[in-house]
């Protein structure tokens, strides 16, 4: 028989095999271990199981059933067996296997027929790391009808890929018999046309790593976000809010929702975004699992506008949003935002002085300044009614304090009748003749007081006549 190349050779004899064990024992000494080149190719080859610590196999000797058991793989990777004593199997197929155990049986018996079966194999021990909520190393136990696990299964035990996760270049690493393989998953495919083959079945010892994207796209992040793979709860989480908002700083999100929440979930969490904001330049500030840190812009006025979902993209844990302050502040658009489900319900504003129901007002936000005093029930008859004073707590920590013009016929505008923010205080002062009024009055109070002590006595003298 002329000599076959050696992949093609161990096929022929299994197949021989297969028909008749006789017949094919005579090619076995042939066989010889394949050489395994680097795959590279995007999906690995259903390459035959390999041996290794804790399988437990059937081996068969024909004709001699007192050698033929089941044995377990050691931890070294062999097989201890009688008559031949310590046989090396470690990752070798069942092929492999019964050729080299036929190899050892050759001493001791005239053509000796062997065949390895698997019983049950070894856990599969995996690691993964990259961008999933829990990397590290997973162990799957294939007891019963438990089937080897795939890449997305092996996903989930992770707790599900994080938003930042570039699932389009997923690579898993390899070592069959001794040579190093990488290959490369694309899961997008399997989200967006079903294609299973990129869902490969993973061996023991694989590495899967999932490299984080290069940026932050929104669209396929809420698609991710509904993926099997995705994480499979809302635990609550922290982020953080900060700039033109009620009350900036760290929060828990995720606690109240079913899906993960999103920047303007996140934003109301935060009191709601603050009449200064520039909604037109927020941004998202994301670290990675490989600690760099991605930032995208996000357009809130868009959002509003044109209903564009991608300017308010899902959160995850350690998102930053920031909220810069505007340069100018447009009348029209602010009232477009107060009726924003991002905006405050209502604002805090005391009116003090001189108004009928003066103290702290719960009113809509972005209220101008003239509706404010309306509010606290109007001048009283001895309000200063031209001019009032305005008191703010600015955003560096400072405080403000300005005179301004009342026209209670006036539109919105920045001069007579501003918009009012969250916490300003209105001050409304007495008018000239009821501060000249109240000062007499306080000049003559010692003065009446004397006179009124006088007729006291008087009184008090006709009634003792």
């Amino acid at each position: 028989m002329k000599s076959l190349k050696p992949p093609l050779a161990a096929s022929a004899i299994a197949l021989l095999l297969w028909v008749n064990p006789m017949l094919a024992h005579a090619e076995t000494s042939v066989a010889q271990l394949p050489q395994f080149e680097p795959v590279p190719v995007s999906l690995p080859t259903n390459a035959s199981y390999t041996l290794g610590a804790g399988d437990r196999v059937r081996i068969d000797i024909f004709i001699v059933p007192e050698y033929s058991d089941e044995y377990p793989v050691l931890v070294d990777g062999t097989l201890n067996l009688p008559l031949v004593g310590t046989v090396s199997v470690q990752d070798l197929t069942l092929e492999q296997a019964a050729t080299r155990l036929a190899d050892r049986y050759r001493e001791f018996l005239v053509r000796p027929i062997v065949t390895v079966g698997l019983v049950s194999p070894r856990p599969v021990k995996l690691a993964i790391a990259g961008e999933v909520r829990q990397p590290g190393s997973y162990t799957v136990n294939l007891d019963g009808n438990r089937q080897f696990p795939t890449i997305t299964e092996v996903i989930g035990l992770a707790a599900g890929v994080t938003l930042a996760a570039d699932v389009r270049q997923i690579e898993i690493r390899r070592n069959y018999q001794g040579t190093p393989q990488t290959f490369s998953v694309d899961l997008w495919n399997l989200l967006r046309e079903g294609d299973l083959s990129q869902d490969i079945v993973l061996r023991d010892g694989d590495q899967v790593f999932i490299p984080t994207a290069t940026e932050i796209d929104a669209i396929a992040t809420r698609q991710l976000a509904d993926a099997s793979f995705a994480p499979g709860d809302t635990a609550p989480f922290q982020i953080a809010v900060v700039g033109e908002v009620t009350r900036p700083g760290s929060y828990t999100v995720g606690a109240d929702s079913e899906e993960p929440p999103t920047v303007t979930r996140a934003i109301t969490v935060a009191g709601g975004i603050a009449p200064t904001a520039d909604v037109r330049r927020l941004r998202l500030r994301r670290t990675t699992r490989d600690g760099t840190i991605e930032e995208v812009d996000i357009d809130l006025w868009q959002l509003l506008q044109a209903g564009d979902l991608s300017q308010d993209p899902l959160l995850q844990a350690g998102d930053t949003i920031l909220i810069p302050e505007a340069a100018a502040i447009d009348v029209t658009e602010a009232q477009s935002l107060a009726t924003a489900n991002f905006s405050p319900d209502t604002i805090r504003v005391n009116v003090v002085g001189e108004v009928v129901s003066g103290g702290t007002q719960e009113l809509p936000p972005n209220t101008p300044l003239n509706q404010a005093l309306l509010a606290a029930g109007g001048f009283n008859n001895r309000a200063r009614r031209s001019s009032i004073e305005l008191i703010r707590l600015n955003t560096n920590g400072t405080v403000s304090k300005r005179e301004i013009e009342v026209d209670l016929a006036s539109n919105v505008n920045p001069e007579d009748n501003p918009v009012l923010l969250n916490n300003d205080i209105v001050i409304v002062n007495r008018s000239a003749l009821s501060s000249v009024s109240d000062a007499l009055g306080a000049v003559l109070a010692p003065v009446g007081g004397f006179f009124s002590f006088i007729n006291f006595f008087n009184i008090f003298d006709n009634l003792l006549q």
